[in-house]
């Protein structure tokens, strides 16, 4: 279960993390095609009460990071959501992928059934196994973001498919 619990989570974010940092090198080389004003696409959202382009990508790296490091029974890493630039998230991008590639599959020993207790509202609180929390709330949160991400990007015009989502596999 050990080999499961980090297959499962670790390559899979990092895959992910490395798709979402090419569609923002094509977003960017779409901007600057364009004439487009780069604030322009990272302030884009599909709904006004929806994250922006920005904020998708630090969540996206945020619950790539934090879902990984509880179940590796390590301290969740702080990265505060200073990012202003495609040059800024690309970087946060870097960080979460090498937090992750720090990772080894014996921390996630006892992932499955460590308990993980998240607070995502107040007063709220739940209580996850490992295993629940990657398959039933990491892994959606954070592929939710990714694919907000890629879906403001191709609906703001930027030439990305199935294959630029996937990144490399």
């Amino acid at each position: 279960m050990t080999e499961l619990m980090y297959s499962s989570a670790v390559p899979i974010f990092k895959q992910m993390l490395g798709g979402l940092d090419d569609v923002l090198a094509k977003a960017e080389a779409h901007a600057a095609a364009r004439n487009i004003e780069p604030a322009a696409l990272l302030q884009a959202r599909l709904y006004p009460d929806m994250f922006t382009l920005l904020r998708q990508v630090q969540v996206a790296c945020d619950f790539a990071a934090s879902v990984s490091a509880r179940l590796a029974g390590v301290e969740v890493p702080v990265f505060e959501a200073s990012e202003q630039g495609f040059a800024d998230l690309h970087e946060r991008i870097a960080r979460t992928r090498a937090f992750l590639a720090a990772l080894t599959p014996e921390q996630f020993a006892a992932a499955a059934s460590r308990e993980i207790i998240t607070r995502p509202g107040t007063p709220k609180e739940r209580r996850f196994s490992g295993q629940d929390y990657l398959l039933h709330y990491g892994l959606p949160q954070f592929f939710f973001h990714v694919t907000t991400a890629y879906g403001i990007l191709r609906h703001s015009g930027v030439e990305v498919g199935k294959k630029d989502y996937m990144g490399a596999y």
